[in-house]
């Protein structure tokens, strides 16, 4: 069975292609390249390299967010494109959960982080692979949950950097870092996560992103405004 995996949530890009269980190709780049223009030559390249014809592919991996509202759209719109034209399955897996993804292993709390501006973060809570919370929060109020989980705590992502000296502040020792290499998603780690998923409708696919758009907010507010 070859899988097609497509994560564009954050900076990063990650594509991969899996065969019978063996990674054939894998591509990552966290360069700030848009999307919409690095994604489709990623897929063409590796599937080039891997003499793979898109005929070939079985299912599409994509995931779904949180992460920046247009990288996010442009995978699953991708992924839905490719699904609906080869008449093959689609599956979407968070893509907090595919960063965790890369380390699962760790004897304690994983915690996957995104950075979302003005103190907050998307989240995702992890201990022995399975999600304990996936939300979009305040790293005030995420350094307080895992702090009173009373167990060592890694964190993953590349926006880890961002935060880490409030991060050390308050959980001391208990918080451990992995090699940079494992801040990046893996698009053949996705794959391997969406094989414990069951297929999604391919119009039903949507990004997740956790939290309200910026002009749904707005809309909202208006409304309240208003009296609606």
């Amino acid at each position: 069975m070859i899988w097609l995996g497509i994560d564009t949530s954050h900076t990063p890009l990650a594509v991969a292609i899996v065969k019978d269980n063996q990674v054939i190709a894998e591509y990552k780049s966290s360069l700030k390249i848009t999307h919409s223009i690095g994604t489709m030559p990623a897929i063409e390249e590796i599937l080039k390299k891997a003499d793979i014809k898109p005929g070939e592919i079985d299912a599409i991996a994509v995931a779904k967010g949180p992460g920046s509202y247009t990288g996010v759209r442009i995978g699953v719109t991708i992924g839905k494109t490719l699904a609906w034209t080869l008449n093959i399955p689609i599956f979407s897996v968070s893509s907090l959960h595919v960063l965790a993804g890369n380390v699962p292993h760790f004897p304690g709390v994983v915690c996957a982080i995104m950075d979302a501006r003005r103190g907050n973060v998307f989240a995702g809570i992890y201990t022995n692979s399975e999600v304990v919370k996936e939300a979009h929060m305040s790293l005030v109020e995420l350094l307080k949950t895992v702090d009173e989980m009373g167990q060592p705590v890694l964190f993953v992502g590349m926006d880890v950097a961002i935060h880490w000296g409030q991060i050390k502040e308050v959980l001391g020792d208990k918080v451990h870092r992995p090699n940079a290499a494992f801040d990046l998603p893996s698009a053949a780690v996705l794959i391997e996560l969406a094989k414990k998923e069951e297929p999604a409708d391919v119009h039903m696919t949507v990004p997740e992103y956790l939290r309200v758009t910026e002009a749904e907010a707005n809309w909202m507010k208006e409304q309240k405004k208003n009296g609606n």
